[in-house]
């Protein structure tokens, strides 16, 4: 505990003496965690899309023009297998009513079209978990008469949780190679410090002092670098996403129907903060373990 103690104190002295070469070896960090949390952010909410879309109208069966009233019948009978959980009809004028609803500024284009283009259409609920049979009931639908065109949101869901882990794993490559940018220059910054105190060191060497009060500054002035760049980092982060949300944000999610654009859950910011703790107390380790 005492060697703690004096290795935190020495750690913020040096990091008071040496706080411009400091504040860029934070500022790395920062830079690193701030790309790692954006893309956290995007894949998060990405994420949330895809558990809502997933809970709402799987299927829109498009019907032509000319439809018959067989043909209607033939569609709901084929729509009333059990992976449906249930059906809404949607005549043209319904769906030109909503559309003028939902997208007050483009319905007056329609007027000049005449006769209205909007498609009669089935909205359809599906059972989760049963994927063999939706695919086999999306098939033969879009097979029968009447019928223009089938869209399935699964299919949507399925790109949107790929893209999901595309980006997840770019902001993770980036991150990681910024994190080891971050650690190169905490090293050196660190080596700075045990340069100006090299003779106290050779001191402490001579007269048989403990490994741990001879780096253990050292690998704290790091540590404390690694904290402060993360926190930096996070209040960036929080910063801009909270200045972007009301005015861009939340019209982008009303758009794709996402019911609110979150921030970083707690465990992440904490895991976050760890994280570039880590990275400091790597570069403080690298550098002390060179010169001591």
């Amino acid at each position: 505990m005492r060697a703690l103690r004096y290795a935190f104190d020495e750690a913020v002295a040096s990091l008071w003496r040496g706080r411009q070469s400091g504040a860029l070896s934070m500022a790395t960090i920062a830079l690193a965690l701030f790309v790692l949390g954006a893309f956290l952010i995007v894949s998060s909410n990405l994420e949330r899309l895809g558990g809502e879309w997933s809970s709402s109208a799987d299927m829109s069966v498009y019907l032509t023009d000319g439809v018959t009233a067989a043909e209607r019948t033939a569609i709901e009978n084929a729509l009333a297998g059990d992976v449906v959980t249930g059906r809404t009809y949607l005549s043209k004028a319904d769906a030109l009513s909503r559309f003028r609803r939902t997208f007050a500024d483009l319905a007056s284009g329609l007027e000049g079209l005449g006769d209205n283009p909007l498609p009669a259409s089935y909205e359809v609920r599906l059972r989760s978990g049963a994927d063999a049979a939706i695919d086999s009931l999306v098939g033969g639908v879009r097979q029968l008469p009447g019928v223009a065109d089938v869209r399935y949101d699964r299919q949507w869901l399925s790109r949107l949780l790929a893209a999901v882990g595309v980006i997840r794993g770019i902001g993770l490559a980036l991150g990681v190679l910024l994190a080891v940018g971050a650690a190169l220059t905490v090293a050196n910054v660190v080596r700075l410090a045990l340069f100006a105190r090299r003779d106290e060191i050779d001191i402490m060497q001579l007269v048989g002092a403990p490994q741990v009060y001879i780096r253990g500054p050292f690998i704290m002035e790091g540590t404390l670098q690694g904290g402060l760049g993360a926190t930096v980092a996070l209040v960036a982060l929080a910063v801009a996403f909270f200045a972007l949300r009301a005015r861009y944000l939340m019209p982008l999610a009303a758009s794709i129907n996402l019911s609110s654009v979150g921030f970083l859950p707690w465990e992440l910011c904490v895991w976050l903060i760890v994280g570039g703790m880590a990275v400091g107390c790597l570069g403080g380790l690298v550098a002390a373990a060179g010169r001591t």
